[in-house]
């Protein structure tokens, strides 16, 4: 099941193990059990603290439980937790085997500490880059506290469960029976919407926070810059973030970003955090800003969560979200149909067919992943041409079973009240309305910044992009933006780097001149 080179791998990371680990299968005479038991099997010859047996109880076929003798622990996996999930599987047998998370002593002592019964599901696929953050998070509260219990599921395994509770989008999260939540969550995300205490606590301690001499706002390439480049200063420095990372958390495949051939956006994220915490930054996660006003010599960021923080100077680098169609049903039909991460959910939607809306190359590209996995795929276009790059568009007029519609307004998300059944768009060369039947909707029409709550405040273009010069400031003294929330054209994770370190870099001059002593008079 696993290669050599995994093996070794896998054999050196078991070695950490301080105490046994037990996996017990619960299989049927399918071939994904008999997968599912060589790959146990292999995990088990490599340390001889790991168990495997096969006299599971599970409905669910095939899945494991992982469990250590003497310790309360229910974590399992339904289905092989292989692809992005896999070290998923790794880090469970290291934590329920004894081996120390990496997790702030603070936030285990809150998951250790917690009360009630909690009971997680959480329906993952395996080229989802977002999942394992849900599935970890989940695994390590389940390890650490007894009414905490958790199973991780792959939709593409169980198909009448995943039709049955119409999960259209991954990650989906049950608790005790209810859904919880869909998409990205990391641990603190979690903790804070079960821990119904956590956010006024936070809140208290943010609101006490001393004023910063640079504070930036948002966790992105160009907030990670910005706060690494003005931390070097020696400055007090403050990151405050939606969600450390930011789009890149969403980004599949990263293979532009120069002297790193390749790389994916999560691993991306973490190496920015990693690099962030080097220094001495003070990082302020899932936190949403509301406001920025000035007070005598002092800019204020106010939170949603009501805290309120004071700087010196600021740097604005909140990066931008995907563009929504504005037609009726998307809203309602989202994550019921109406998806915007093709790798993520694609998988759910295997043999059926699905619409692509944008012809640009995130379009495009997203019609050439799809239809390897379903029935088909049409791609529909507002322009009279698609614009995605021209070796893009062979490769998708190559495909049996892709679809192209041009000079086409999408006018309607159509459903049965609990899914997607079609989409409705009007030909504009003749205005002859068409309907299609469809599962699935993907929307790759482009981004729009993060500024709405800076509106009335900075100067924002007409597009909603926070207008700056070429030091990266604004219309406000002291403060300065930088990244896709910007006017500078070409959004591209290496140019929000470069417009961070730079906004930094201003900002830093920008203190030095206004806190320098006056000359005095001869």
């Amino acid at each position: 099941m696993l290669d050599a080179n995994l093996k070794t791998q896998l054999k050196a990371y078991l070695e950490r193990l301080t105490r046994p680990v037990v996996l017990t299968a619960s299989i049927n005479d399918t071939p994904k059990s008999a997968e599912m038991v060589a790959l146990l099997r292999d995990i088990a010859s490599l340390s001889d603290k790991v168990s495997v047996a096969e006299d599971g109880n599970d409905e669910r076929r095939p899945s494991f439980a992982l469990t250590s003798p003497g310790h309360d622990i229910s974590l399992s996996f339904a289905g092989l937790p292989m692809g992005h999930e896999f070290t998923s599987l790794v880090l469970a047998l290291l934590q329920v085997g004894g081996h120390p998370p990496k997790a702030e002593r603070e936030i285990l002592e809150q998951i250790e500490g917690m009360q009630g019964d909690f009971t997680f599901e959480t329906y993952f696929s395996q080229s989802c880059q977002n999942c394992p953050d849900v599935v970890q998070a989940l695994n390590l509260m389940a390890v650490l506290n007894p009414r905490i219990r958790h199973v991780a599921i792959d939709g593409s395994d169980f198909r009448t469960e995943v039709e049955s509770r119409q999960v259209m989008s991954v990650p989906t999260i049950y608790l005790n029976g209810k859904v919880f939540g869909q998409g990205r969550m990391g641990l603190e995300e979690i903790l804070s919407k079960i821990d119904t205490g956590a956010a006024e606590r936070e809140a208290a301690k943010l609101a006490a926070k001393d004023s910063f001499d640079v504070l930036v706002v948002g966790g992105g390439p160009g907030g990670a810059a910005a706060s690494i480049y003005a931390a070097r200063k020696g400055i007090r420095t403050g990151i405050v973030a939606e969600r450390l990372g930011g789009q890149v958390l969403d980004t599949m495949s990263i293979e532009n970003l120069i002297s790193v051939p390749h790389t994916e956006g999560p691993k991306l994220a973490q190496a920015l955090e990693n690099h962030i915490r080097e220094y001495d930054v003070d990082i302020m996660n899932l936190q949403t800003a509301k406001s920025l006003t000035q007070n005598g010599d002092l800019l204020e960021v106010a939170l949603e969560s009501g805290a309120t923080l004071t700087a010196r100077s600021v740097i604005l680098s909140t990066g931008a979200r995907w563009r929504t169609m504005g037609v009726p049903g998307e809203r309602e039909y989202a994550n019921k149909g109406v998806a915007y991460c093709p790798h993520c959910d694609g998988p759910l939607f295997k043999g059926k067919p699905v619409a692509v809306i944008g012809g640009g190359n995130s379009g495009v590209e997203a019609a050439i992943d799809l239809a390897g996995i379903v029935s088909e795929v049409t791609l529909i276009e507002y322009d009279q041409h698609l614009r995605a790059d021209e070796v893009l568009q062979r490769k998708l007029r190559s495909l049996p079973n892709v679809r192209i519609i041009t000079n086409a307004r999408t006018t309607e998300v159509e459903g049965d009240g609990s899914k997607v059944t079609g989409l409705a768009y009007i030909d504009r060369a003749t205005d002859e309305a068409h309907r299609i039947a469809l599962s699935g909707i993907f929307v790759q029409i482009g981004l729009l910044p993060n500024t709405d709550w800076l509106k009335g405040s900075v100067e924002l273009s007409a597009r909603g992009e926070i207008v700056t010069d070429g030091h990266g400031a604004t219309s406000i003294p002291g403060v300065f933006a930088a990244g896709d929330c910007t006017t500078t054209p070409y959004k591209q994770i290496v140019i929000a780097m470069g417009e961070g370190a730079k906004a930094s870099l201003a900002a830093f001059d920008h203190l030095i001149r206004v806190s320098a002593p006056e000359e005095k008079a001869a």
